[in-house]
C-alpha cells in the first residue's frame, strides 16, 4: 500500500523488506526528484518504468538511501511500485487532477 504524504513525497511500504546487516528497511519515502538528479537517465524510460532508468534513480530519491545493488535486489514489485510514484512526480499537477 503507498500513503501520499504531500505531493513531493510518498511513502511506498515494502512487499519484501531490504536486509541491511542487522537492520530491516519495511518502507522508503520516495522524494520528488531535482532536474539534476534526472542527469543521465531518459525521462521516457522512467515514464514507461524501464528496469534499468529505476534502479538509477532509486538510491537517489529514497529515504532511507538505498544502495544500487540494494535497487537491484529488490523484489519486482516493490520495484513497480516505486517506478509508479516516480512516474507520477514527472506529471505536471494538471495532469495528475490537482488544482494549483
Amino acid at each position: 500500500m503507498t500513503e501520499k504524504t504531500t505531493t513531493t513525497t510518498a511513502t511506498v511500504e515494502l512487499d519484501t523488506p531490504v536486509v541491511r546487516g542487522e537492520t530491516i528497511i519495511e518502507s522508503i519515502t520516495l522524494r520528488k526528484p531535482t532536474a539534476g538528479e534526472l542527469r543521465g537517465v531518459n525521462l521516457a524510460d522512467v515514464l514507461q518504468m524501464q528496469t534499468d532508468a529505476l534502479i538509477k534513480l532509486i538510491p537517489r530519491l529514497s529515504n532511507p538511501s538505498l544502495t544500487d545493488h540494494e535497487a537491484r535486489q529488490m523484489d519486482p514489485a516493490d520495484l513497480v511500485q516505486c517506478g509508479g510514484e516516480i512516474a507520477s512526480f514527472l506529471l505536471s499537477k494538471r495532469a495528475r487532477g490537482e488544482t494549483a
